[in-house]
């Protein structure tokens, strides 16, 4: 009763828009959101509830993005999808009552790396107004490292096990899961990656409160061939983590959500080291008791 809910399709994105019902003196804020499922699973149904909760504690209007799954619909086009429909409402905020310069966008898990790469894309684009912040809940941003010491701490943990999130990036890539074992080995690396982005991803960059019990892993053997078959690994719309200093420092205001308990905990502590070694403004908000 206190939302109006429509759906609509923003340049061919499935959208729903959460509308609040009482008049407003003023433009609203507006909420992009991009929900989770490692690109493979989820729906704007599934996160309804979070998104009617956010509209109305908010007072803001929310358009959630019903991105078209991967494998059917083959990766880049989740991110994609997610680009249009953010430009899309930047340039139509005002058609819904939304001040276009108080748009942020929202994401959790791998709608974390869909709002990460959406906000990269953005950075150097003058034809739209700029997003004013973004908000990264527990976000997955590499695939080159899976043995820091989150992912060490939490392997076992329910839902997002260590294995089942190297599973289902191959999954949501279209590649063969017999891949698995020597990605979470680090054989996918060459050297010359490892040493090119040692800089950004190292477990020395993480703080010791987080690192109690950690092992440095030994080191592992390159193979060329696992390497050719995931190139997608090193892009940034899949490793965030790995864009240049020239787009980070472009960034708008973050909020970064992590969870104790989670595998991709230091993803987002990297993340947040990166943005604010480029001078970005970060909240940091993190969850002791938490998981994925």
């Amino acid at each position: 009763s206190q939302l109006s809910i429509k759906d609509l399709h923003f340049d061919g994105v499935p959208m729903r828009i959460y509308l609040p019902g009482k008049p407003s003196a003023s433009k609203r804020r507006g909420v992009v959101f991009i929900h989770g499922g490692c690109g493979i699973f989820g729906s704007i149904r599934s996160y309804e509830r979070i998104c009617r909760y956010i509209a109305r504690k908010s007072d803001s209007v929310v358009v959630s993005v019903g991105y078209h799954l991967a494998p059917e619909h083959k990766y880049p086009a989740q991110t994609l999808e997610c680009l249009t429909a953010t430009e899309h409402f930047l340039r139509t905020a005002e058609t819904y009552g939304v001040d276009p310069a108080r748009v942020i966008v929202c994401g959790d898990s791998v709608g974390g790396t869909f709002t990460a790469s959406v906000c990269q894309e953005l950075v150097h684009r003058t034809d739209i107004p700029k997003i004013r912040a973004q908000v990264l809940i527990y976000p997955f941003l590499q695939a080159l490292n899976f043995n820091l010491p989150s992912h060490q701490k939490n392997a076992a943990i329910a839902f997002l096990s260590r294995e089942r999130t190297v599973h289902f990036i191959l999954k949501y890539l279209n590649k063969n899961c017999s891949l698995k074992e020597p990605i979470l080995a680090g054989s996918h690396v060459p050297e010359s990656i490892n040493l090119k982005y040692r800089k950004w991803i190292n477990p020395d960059l993480i703080p010791d409160v987080f690192k109690l019990g950690y092992k440095p892993p030994l080191p592992t053997l390159f193979l060329p061939q696992v390497h050719e078959e995931v190139q997608e690994l090193f892009e940034p719309r899949v490793s965030p983590l790995l864009a240049e200093d020239a787009v980070v420092c472009g960034l708008p205001d973050t909020c970064i959500v992590t969870c104790e308990h989670d595998v991709l905990r230091d993803e987002g502590l990297l993340y947040k080291k990166r943005l604010e070694d480029n001078n970005v403004r970060v909240t940091w908000h993190h969850v002791e008791k938490g998981f994925h």
